[in-house]
């Protein structure tokens, strides 16, 4: 009878632990007779724990605000991450928000001077906005020529479109440095005195006047990007503990667990098989090169980081460009194109490693947790388990 190994990634305790493993028992045995799953529960022992309750993180509410603050300050800061994702965000929600006014028989085009005016400051090439970096010629170039300026321009009064243009300019260079991984990226009041500068160069009034458009439109776009920017931080937050607090425990003392695996893995008949997500993963690996286990004759890892560790030299057991020892048994490594924590190790290892995508359709980061629930995945495993 093939034993199945079962471990577990980052950030599972219990009771999570038993329906993971319930679950996958399920999902395998459902396709292939035959088997024992034994899983490997390393969590709750050698699991990263906060020994002071917490006290290093960081408050989830309000994180980041002044006493006195106003809330809408973090509105304002979330509203600017959803442009910096979407620089025509706003310019969509004002075109499709506001009912469109209908021109006088023989009137020129609304959107002709706000194009007029991003075609001469594209001629000044990335100057106005060089506190912010490069990219605002091309920016204002492609806005010229974007189709929904026309309908924001139709839809907004003519005061009103400048801030929101420019808003739009300045989060497309910035977006711009985000996607670059620039080490520098500008602090929010030289964001917003850049912003300014630009709106009234596109033909906004002069600072002191009422400007309210800037008010609605962040509006707008705050309340559903503030409630995802909560999200992501509570996730962030933690995150620290125990997840990520897991692998900094394992990277710095991982021998426990690897020795808790050894001794699992000593009471088994062959033929053995591994099955390990995530961290999971790597603690298989690194037991396997540190060890040779010949009951063991498949290591299957599911959304793995270890090639990442190997070719970064952060794996404990193996330094790129050592070889992967000839005791490592079959290596099927499963990755899903869309989990940004799934690495590749067929490049790495030539003739040991198999990559395979499963595809759960979820964005990341529900994408690095939705294994489990793939038939895809249970599927490859019935085929290839000893």
């Amino acid at each position: 009878m093939t034993a199945v190994v079962f471990i577990h990634g980052t950030g599972v305790r219990e009771p999570g632990f038993s329906a993971l493993a319930g679950r996958f028992s399920a999902g395998v045995t459902a396709l292939r007779g035959g088997l024992r799953i034994v899983p490997y529960y390393w969590g709750g022992e050698h699991g990263a724990v906060l020994a002071a309750g917490g006290t290093s993180l960081p408050p989830v509410s309000g994180a980041g605000r002044g006493p006195g603050a106003p809330d809408a300050a973090e509105d304002d800061t979330a509203a600017w991450a959803a442009l910096y994702a979407d620089p025509y965000a706003e310019l969509a929600l004002a075109a499709g928000s506001v009912p469109a006014a209908e021109l006088p028989p023989g009137s020129l085009s609304l959107d002709q001077p706000i194009r007029e005016r991003l075609a001469v400051l594209a001629a000044e090439g990335d100057a106005p906005a060089a506190e912010l970096g490069p990219g605002l010629a091309r920016a204002a170039s492609d806005l010229a020529a974007h189709p929904l300026l026309g309908a924001a321009a139709a839809a907004l009064a003519p005061d009103d479109l400048p801030d929101l243009v420019a808003r739009c300019l300045t989060a497309q260079v910035v977006g711009g440095i985000l996607d670059a991984d620039a080490p520098l990226v500008p602090v929010g009041a030289t964001r917003d005195a850049v912003t300014d500068r630009l709106a009234r160069s596109l033909g906004a009034p002069a600072p002191g006047t009422e400007r309210g458009v800037r008010t609605l439109a962040l509006r707008v776009v705050g309340p559903a990007a503030s409630r995802a920017l909560v999200r992501r931080r509570r996730a962030l937050t933690e995150a620290a503990h125990p997840a990520a607090g897991d692998v900094l425990r394992y990277l710095s003392r991982g021998e426990a667990v690897r020795a808790g695996l050894r001794d699992l893995l000593a009471g088994l008949e062959p033929p053995v098989a591994i099955v390990a997500h995530s961290l999971g993963g790597i603690i298989a690996l690194d037991t396997l090169v540190l060890t040779p286990l010949p009951q063991v004759r498949l290591l299957v890892t599911v959304g793995s980081q270890a090639p990442f560790l190997y070719e970064s030299g952060s794996l404990p057991s193996l330094e790129h460009p050592a070889p992967l020892p000839d005791h490592v048994p079959d290596w099927l490594n499963l990755y899903d194109p869309r989990d940004l924590l799934s690495y590749l190790g067929a490049g790495l290892f030539p003739g040991r490693v198999t990559d395979v995508a499963v595809d759960s359709r979820q964005p990341f980061p529900a994408a690095h947790s939705a294994y489990w629930t793939n038939p895809d995945v249970y599927r490859h495993l019935a085929e290839r388990l000893p």
